[in-house]
């Protein structure tokens, strides 16, 4: 499960007390939407870099963009089209149209290739919808997939060669992550080329024994259709996966033995620079145990070069493996109980760890072969840990000589030129909104503003915006909980207010950084205006501040960090301006299952609540998150019960809205169901609303106008 970020169109409240004041259709109609560059990606040279722009697709040198009044932009493509992605020698351009989303990441579309160099277009595959298109290195072919086989078309000649044959809709996928695959690892396309195109890896997912689940559709049907597809669910069968590597030369298929190895799950194939051998990550069912191992397409063997065990979970759907010329290479790891950078020789050997410190790193780069010195973004302020926070750093390969490359308290990040002279920064604070400006990566200086959005905070001065404040919250237990408050802007600390608290808390996730805001802010200062205090608190489980704090939840979601918001609520209403008998809860999905739980079990601390496709008992999700954090119903049983909000329903004393799409493919609406059944036979009141046909994002078309507006009616009526 990803945390839900909050967006689209919902219409406006009526004014309070300003002349001129935040409305909901500001904030969901795009008013306060941040401007940035679009679509950046650096060329081989490392000078330049293109953007998508009104004109199209446009190449812009890094030294010339800063110049005002200068010319330095090159239209390279001005038709239509919704992404795009060079060939390695950047002679071609694969373009994206008539996108069609399927899950979170999946979607299908129509693909050409441009050719910069004659300017002439070709179509991948005669122009039918398909997944996931890519170059081979050599840029003489582009692999692809289409209703669950892979293809091969050969741009020169337009032939297009059939990789797979068996694919059948909820049975064989080639190629193509079945559906706890993408949402829990974050990724759909499961195939590689090998360096000099002869090869082609792919993952073969076999969904005959996964149970099926069934969404009915309703609209404009006489008799409602049914979405139906593959769902394993905790403890149940998942698809059986294999490894299989084509050979372009001859059309023949290897199945690639992995008994030897973990195998139940294949989180990343990833060939090496050595054009024969292929890398491979393989983890148990428990994800615990991640065997990396190399198999050689030229002896067909697998060999396991090193295993990473954890004694909770391994962080499957975040893995960094990245080879080097001598096909070494760099992994990240929590072994040491922060997530650090170590360098592996080619036989598993460790060389080195390159970062250490009480901080973590928090994403990858890159590495520059030239300097030997790699690039990574980290919550470390000159070797002190600001969990808030993010700054982009550079580090020698043998881990000396580390430089922090930013400088501005907030969060950075780093989109680096190909020979990394220079990274394109976009900075944020609680009190800056988006900045992208060009930094040149030898001595981290600030070489000027790219976009800045000036125009927004003027926006926001003249709608009377209040502030975020960050601070640090200690509970009765003595936890010190990252959180922040939003207050109105005509705040008087004799008065007392009403609050609203808000989470996600799901394990290793982050809601309290020192970045600019997102719609949940612009709501959060809307409501006070209203004369709310809004409050949000990371508490036990949440990320970034090592791997104990973060892992205190293992086997027993729900236990900490429902007691840590009853615990901070209670801190809260001891503040001075804080009215102890009006505090409510909200989240949605995750945070959902928490603010049912909340209500239940700290029923003489919150007034209300509003739970948003909430989960409602474990054993109704995935198996792959589920399990990662509480292993099987079989082997944990109380794990999953000792916390449902189901088996707390009787204890509900406040008021409590609960909310969920019909067509919900990721939290089934079976969760909201049973948890209302539970509430009807516990004699409990409670308001509900369904919204048909919409799925964990609940919007389209007026949804999300509605949906807020209900929101705000029911914090306003009850809190």
């Amino acid at each position: 499960m990803r945390k839900f970020i909050l967006s689209l169109a919902v219409l406006a409240m009526s004014a309070y007390t300003y002349a001129q004041q935040i409305t909901l259709e500001g904030i969901y109609g795009g008013k306060y939407r941040e401007n940035y560059l679009y679509g950046v990606n650096s060329l081989n040279d490392g000078e330049n870099y293109t953007i998508i722009t009104e004109k199209g697709l446009v190449k812009r040198s890094y030294e010339s963009t800063l110049k005002k009044g200068q010319s330095n932009e090159v239209v390279l493509f001005s038709g239509e089209f919704e992404g795009y992605e060079f060939s390695a020698d950047e002679r071609y351009i694969l373009l994206q149209t008539e996108t069609k989303s399927i899950y979170r990441h999946s979607f299908t579309a129509k693909y050409n290739v441009y050719d910069t160099e004659t300017k002439k277009t070709t179509s991948v595959f005669n122009g039918n919808e398909i997944q996931e298109p890519l170059f081979s290195p050599d840029a003489s072919k582009v692999a692809f997939a289409f209703e669950n086989n892979l293809y091969i078309q050969d741009l020169k000649t337009n032939k297009v060669t059939q990789v797979t044959k068996d694919g059948e809709k909820n049975k064989i996928i080639n190629g193509i992550s079945d559906w706890v695959y993408e949402e829990e690892f974050a990724f759909v396309r499961n195939f590689d080329w090998n360096a000099d195109g002869t090869s082609l890896a792919f993952v073969r997912f076999d969904e005959a024994k996964v149970k099926e689940i069934y969404l009915p559709i309703y609209y404009n049907n006489l008799y409602p259709e049914e979405l139906r597809y593959k769902y394993p669910k905790a403890g149940q069968d998942n698809s059986i996966v294999s490894l299989h590597v084509f050979d372009t030369k001859n059309n023949s298929t290897t199945n690639v033995d992995l008994s030897g190895v973990e195998n139940y799950y294949i989180p990343k194939i990833k060939f090496s620079k050595n054009t024969n051998l292929l890398a491979v990550v393989t983890s148990n069912r428990h994800q615990n145990n991640v065997d990396v191992s190399v198999y050689d397409i030229t002896t067909k063997k697998v060999n396991r070069v090193f295993t990473e065990k954890n004694k909770a979970w391994i962080e499957t759907d975040n893995l960094t493996l990245e080879f080097l010329a001598d096909n070494s290479f760099l992994w990240t790891s929590e072994r040491d109980g922060n997530n650090h950078i170590y360098h592996y020789n080619t036989n598993g050997k460790l060389l080195n760890q390159v970062t250490k410190g009480d901080w973590e790193v928090t994403n990858y780069y890159g590495y520059n072969p030239a300097n030997k010195t790699l690039y990574y973004q980290s919550n470390s302020n000159d070797g002190k840990r600001v969990s808030t926070e993010r700054q982009i750093f550079a580090i020698g390969l043998d881990g000396k000589k580390a430089r922090m490359l930013t400088k501005n308290a907030g969060t950075n990040s780093a989109a680096f030129s190909k020979n990394f002279t220079y990274f394109i920064n976009t900075y944020s604070s609680i009190s800056t909104p988006k900045t992208v400006s060009l930094v040149e990566s030898k001595s981290g200086k600030d070489l000027g503003v790219i976009v800045e959005n000036t125009q927004l905070k003027t926006k926001l001065a003249a709608d009377n915006i209040g502030t975020k404040e960050l601070f640090v919250l200690k509970t009765a237990k003595g936890d010190d909980l990252n959180a922040y408050v939003i207050k109105p802007k005509d705040f008087d600390p004799t008065k007392k207010y009403p609050v609203l608290m808000y989470q996600y808390s799901g394990p290793g996730s982050q809601t309290v950084t020192n970045s600019y805001f997102n719609s949940n802010d612009y709501w959060h200062m809307m409501l006070a205006q209203e004369g709310y205090i809004v409050f949000c608190v990371d508490g036990r489980g949440t990320g970034f501040k090592g791997e104990e704090f973060k892992k205190q939840t293992y086997l027993q979601l729900g236990k900490y960090e429902v007691e840590d918001q009853i615990l901070a609520a209670k801190e809260i209403g001891k503040m001075p301006y804080v009215d102890a008998s009006r505090i409510g809860i909200w989240g949605w999905s995750y945070g959902g299952f928490m603010s049912s739980n909340v209500l239940f079990k700290g029923n003489d601390v919150f007034k209300a609540a509003i739970a948003v496709a909430p989960v409602t008992n474990w054993r109704y999700y995935d198996s792959v998150y589920t399990e990662r954090f509480l292993r099987t119903p079989e082997e944990n049983a109380s794990g999953y019960d000792d916390n449902s909000p189901i088996n707390y329903a009787k204890d509900l004393k406040g008021n409590f809205l609960l909310i969920h799409g019909s067509a919900d493919d990721n939290v089934h609406p079976q969760n909201t169901f049973e948890l209302s059944e539970a509430l009807v036979q516990a004699n409990k009141d409670f308001d509900m609303a369904i919204y048909t046909d919409k799925d964990h994002g609940i919007y389209g078309g007026y949804t999300r106008i509605q949906l807020y507006r209900k929101m705000t009616n029911f914090i306003k009526k009850n809190l």
